[in-house]
């Protein structure tokens, strides 16, 4: 019997988890060993069956794919995980790639590509789409918001103005109006709410984490 690769599917939405495992088991030479709908039972279903592949969904309760990616890895450095998201954007893929994932997916392609980007990571490559690896690469130039500047997007992103920041931070409000130019300069944006819903769209920030 041809040997089978051995995929963990973890993914919060049941409806996903079975499609996936259909698309999978229809195929010879791969099946299902183990399911997960959070990230803490993804690291724990991924070290105690060691899967060959685990696809792993970003947003999950509990534990989000990225850090439960690097919890895994941390662990078992040989451990192929590739990540699935329904939002595209660069500064997600950079940050599932520096958590150490051997490929990035779109949920949209998933009955296009899934099953061959599977067999792919399998096999020792990494998988990113090409539109998303031009985006990577297109804006590595670009200039990347700090921590503090992420920080501030977050509290602008809930609605806070300049001053209410500025006390939470210890600043002044002239220091975070400095930040949020500097973030809309980076993010070429016209305005505040342009700046955030670009920082959302690209990954930076994740409305309501």
């Amino acid at each position: 019997m041809r040997p089978s690769i051995r995929v963990l599917v973890a993914d919060d939405h049941p409806l996903m988890r079975e499609g996936i495992g259909s698309m999978i088991e229809s195929c010879p030479d791969m099946r299902v060993v183990a399911e997960a709908q959070n990230g803490r039972e993804a690291v724990e279903a991924c070290l105690a069956v060691r899967p060959d592949i685990t696809l792993m969904d970003l947003s999950m309760p509990l534990l989000n794919g990225i850090d439960a990616t690097t919890e895994i890895l941390s662990v078992w450095r040989d451990a192929r995980i590739l990540v699935l998201t329904t939002y595209p954007g660069r500064a997600r893929a950079r940050r599932a790639l520096q958590a150490g994932a051997a490929g990035y997916l779109l949920k949209s392609a998933l009955r296009s590509e899934l099953l061959a980007t599977i067999r792919d990571v399998h096999a020792g490559q990494r998988a990113i789409p090409p539109d998303i690896a031009h985006e990577i690469v297109s804006n590595l130039d670009d200039g990347e918001l700090s921590g503090r500047e992420v920080h501030v997007l977050k509290l602008v992103a809930e609605g806070n103005p300049n001053k209410r920041i500025g006390a939470d931070l210890g600043v002044t409000e002239d220091t975070i109006k400095a930040h949020v130019r500097s973030i809309m300069k980076k993010l070429r944006a016209r305005d505040r709410t342009h700046a955030v819903t670009l920082a959302y769209r690209s990954g930076i920030i994740d409305l309501g984490s």
